[in-house]
């Protein structure tokens, strides 16, 4: 399904108007997500509602420079890395995990705007305090049910203002993550392949 775009007129008479789409009975689809007009930046699809995102904090966006410029080191071909882009889970779910490893086969052209789940081999969740239950629950949730292998939770150090990385890996009989390790100043993982990054590097920028 689509919306029709917003009436911009409207009879004198008429009663005020919201200046976002009424979303449908059933939820919005991933189609609408992509075709709705004037959606505000990385604007996600969770369960048919859009959810739209705060300001970026500076953590947030140092981190994601960070784990970008870590995890394009020793990158094998067969990979690559990208970040805030849509990942379409299914029909009523296309959230933004803040960096995704994809297979390097699904990227077709600049003009892309998501990837398929089935393409992902690593998400990355950085928590804001406002996505706090999204970025704990909700999406590792659903990524885990799409058969995403592996994912990161990123949380702020209140004493040093570093990255704390929780690892979950996928079990593939309960298609639910179990947490294999945290990492605070580097971060060593063999999975999706050899990753090694120095977390108090984020202080330099």
């Amino acid at each position: 399904m689509t919306a029709e775009p917003i009436s911009e007129a409207a009879a004198p008479d008429a009663e005020p108007t919201s200046p976002w789409p009424v979303p449908p009975a059933d939820g919005w689809s991933v189609d609408d997500l992509f075709t709705l007009p004037d959606l505000p930046p990385h604007t996600q699809l969770i369960d048919g509602s859009l959810v739209f995102v705060s300001p970026q904090r500076r953590f947030h966006a140092n981190v994601i420079d960070l784990l970008v410029q870590g995890l394009r080191q020793n990158l094998p071909p067969e990979f690559k890395v990208s970040r805030e882009m849509t990942v379409v889970l299914d029909k009523r779910n296309g959230p933004e995990p803040d960096v995704s490893v994809i297979r390097a086969d699904a990227v077709i052209g600049p003009g892309q705007t998501s990837y398929e789940a089935r393409d992902v081999f690593l998400a990355i969740e950085v928590v804001s305090p406002d996505s706090e239950s999204r970025d704990r629950t909700t999406k590792p949730h659903k990524y885990a049910r799409a058969g995403i292998e592996n994912f990161w939770r990123v949380e702020e150090n209140g004493q040093t203002g570093r990255p704390v990385i929780h690892v979950y890996e996928l079990d593939p009989v309960t298609r639910a993550y179990v947490h294999v390790g945290m990492h605070r100043d580097r971060i060593e993982v063999a999975k999706p392949y050899p990753i090694d990054i120095d977390l108090t590097a984020i202080d330099a920028l």
